[in-house]
């Protein structure tokens, strides 16, 4: 128990801060490390290893990532920048068709891969249009994360749940897409409002065109392979089955080149959760998950504004998909599947509070900061923290 409990505090300090604080280690390589420690002192033996992880998760994030990524290499992203900038004659329109875009397709894709693609072309437009571009890439980021509430496919956490608990596609959106649909209108709002004096002006453009090469035949098999996947999901079929086979269809080709696909694939993500996948699985299997269970015995988790604050605060702390790993142990037995709802939406919504609440947020923060913009940690703060206490407030209502 002493060695597990070691093992798991290491692992979520280091998912906290981001890296360690003496060696040059990751998230990924810390969840790596932690697997490997967790076998290695006999927290598990390396078949009840292999069987801790949950294969569905990994299938469906891997699959995800290969339908997007053809979308990627097609030239889709450039193609919808192209669009925008001849859509939109404001800075607030900008901000409006951002946040739509963002959340929309955060909803069918996996958020943090549409901010990795996304963000660059903001950044583009905005160059070409002489506008302050922070605003914009706050509502990326935002958007993409509250977008991603909306279904069980929108991100990380939510493909977690969807196979942990074995929830319907279409019950879950019919649920949530209320609180999504109400979050993106807030983070138009509040976004502008803030930024109220930087999007009153017109934009500044000699031309409305951005130059880019797209192939409309990828674009067109690959949005009707993603659109026949969903589909799939709503209609009630195995969620890792229809997105494995939809990702296998678009490698058959003559056109792409496979190697191209696999290096916009983030194997970072699925080995990360991999390592954690294992790591929990030695706490429950050393009896400390339960002895921690006996401890808390007297916080009611079934009360549900005492279960939604732990599950923001949790979340910010040690990042949405530890959080959901280490919740489902307290989750009521009653209503489970409204639970496991209430986890999905709470822990992205969590996810816009601070700027290390989402692995969304730090891509584009970071992509941000590499094309000499910086977004600063107070400049997230003042938007992501009246935003996440509105929709929160929204979300428990509403749920």
């Amino acid at each position: 128990m002493l060695e597990s409990g070691f093992i798991l505090i290491a692992t979520l300090l280091i998912f906290t801060v981001g890296k360690s604080p003496i060696f040059r280690v990751d998230r990924s390589g810390a969840a790596i490390i932690g697997a490997i420690l967790t076998i290695s002192l006999g927290g598990l033996s390396f078949d009840n290893a292999t069987q801790a992880v949950d294969h569905r998760t990994i299938v469906v994030l891997f699959s995800m990532m290969v339908i997007l990524a053809n979308l990627k290499l097609a030239g889709f992203f450039e193609m919808v920048g192209g669009y925008l900038m001849r859509a939109v004659s404001t800075q607030q329109q900008l901000l409006l068709a951002i946040v739509l875009i963002s959340g929309i397709f955060s909803a069918l894709c996996i958020n943090d891969i549409v901010c990795l693609l996304f963000t660059p072309i903001v950044l583009l437009v905005c160059r070409h249009v002489q506008c302050n571009p922070v605003p914009h890439l706050l509502a990326i980021a935002m958007a993409s994360n509250i977008g991603s509430a909306i279904t069980l496919i929108g991100n990380p956490q939510n493909i977690l749940i969807g196979s942990l608990s074995g929830l319907s596609f279409t019950s879950y959106f019919m649920t949530a897409i209320p609180v999504g649909l109400t979050g993106l209108l807030l983070t138009y709002v509040i976004i502008g409002y803030c930024y109220r004096k930087d999007l009153k002006d017109k934009l500044h453009t000699v031309s409305r065109e951005i130059s880019y090469t797209y192939h409309r035949y990828l674009i067109i098999k690959s949005l009707t392979v993603m659109a026949a996947v969903v589909a799939s999901f709503a209609a009630g079929l195995d969620i890792a089955i229809t997105s494995s086979l939809g990702a296998a269809f678009l490698l058959i080709t003559r056109r792409v080149n496979p190697n191209k696909i696999y290096t916009s694939v983030d194997f970072n993500l699925l080995v990360m959760f991999v390592g954690l996948f294992v790591i929990v699985g030695g706490v429950e299997h050393s009896g400390l998950m339960g002895w921690i269970i006996e401890r808390l015995s007297s916080v009611d988790f079934s009360n549900y504004g005492v279960f939604t604050i732990l599950t923001i605060i949790l979340s910010n702390i040690v990042s949405n998909v530890p959080a959901v790993l280490l919740l489902k142990f307290f989750l009521p037995s009653h209503e489970i599947s409204l639970w496991w709802t209430r986890m999905a939406i709470f822990t992205t919504l969590a996810g816009n509070l601070t700027i290390t609440g989402s692995f969304a947020n730090l891509i584009v923060v970071e992509i941000a900061k590499r094309n000499g913009i910086e977004i600063k940690f107070l400049d997230y703060f003042k938007v992501g923290f009246p935003l996440t206490v509105t929709i929160t407030i929204v979300g428990f209502l509403l749920l």
